[in-house]
């Protein structure tokens, strides 16, 4: 489809659902490990792992110019549990020029989205990306620069915090009805990743768990 990156069209037609056991935990409390999620490459293989930090289990993430990501295919009721909370942490934020509006600077350290599939093969889905920018200010928002199916968020900005786990809690039906100009009742998909394949050079994360509550 024209205007579509190929990251977006394989997040939005090439998720497949996965089960286990820690780190994601639905709506209905089954749980699901980040690493268990299919990965998908956009470009060479961003390096996910599971590793030990301060007596629980985390994901690690690396990426060293490449882009690729752990995608979760699985339907959550925003009706009921519309509260979504997660945890992260990055090593470092680029501190270099580059617009994260434009392809050329459409990488970020860590990075977690919500799909809502539409249309045949999901083409005509939307997705809003909760991102950890260099340098666009906290609580702005944006097109992806690849496809305006896509809306980017600024939850944290800069290098304030990086070093820090940092804790998020966000009304997803409210961010959905705010960016996408209508009501939405569930999502379909979920994704994280790291990556610096447009930008070049080094890129560490770790998430913690992610969740959807009432509120």
């Amino acid at each position: 489809m024209p205007g579509i990156s190929p990251c977006f069209a394989l997040i939005l037609c090439t998720l497949s659902a996965t089960a286990g056991a820690a780190s994601l935990i639905v709506e209905n409390g089954l749980p699901s490990p980040l690493i268990g999620w299919p990965e998908k490459s956009f470009q060479g293989h961003t390096r996910y792992s599971d590793v030990e930090e301060a007596g629980s289990i985390v994901l690690r993430a690396e990426a060293d110019g490449s882009a690729s990501g752990k995608f979760l295919d699985h339907t959550i009721d925003l009706n009921k549990t519309p509260i979504l909370s997660w945890r992260w942490k990055v090593a470092t934020v680029a501190d270099g020029n580059a617009d994260e509006r434009s392809k050329a600077g459409d990488d970020y350290p860590a990075r977690l989205y919500l799909v809502v599939k539409r249309g045949l093969f999901g083409l005509s889905s939307k997705a809003i990306n909760y991102v950890w920018s260099a340098h666009q200010p906290l609580g702005s928002h944006w097109p992806n620069a690849f496809t305006e199916q896509a809306i980017m968020l600024s939850v944290e900005s800069g290098p304030a915090h990086a070093g820090q786990w940092v804790s998020y809690r966000r009304d997803v039906r409210a961010d959905l009805a705010r960016l996408l100009g209508e009501p939405i009742d569930q999502i379909d998909s979920i994704a994280i990743m790291t990556d610096s394949d447009n930008g070049g050079g080094l890129a560490q994360a770790w998430y913690g768990d992610i969740h959807f509550s009432a509120r």
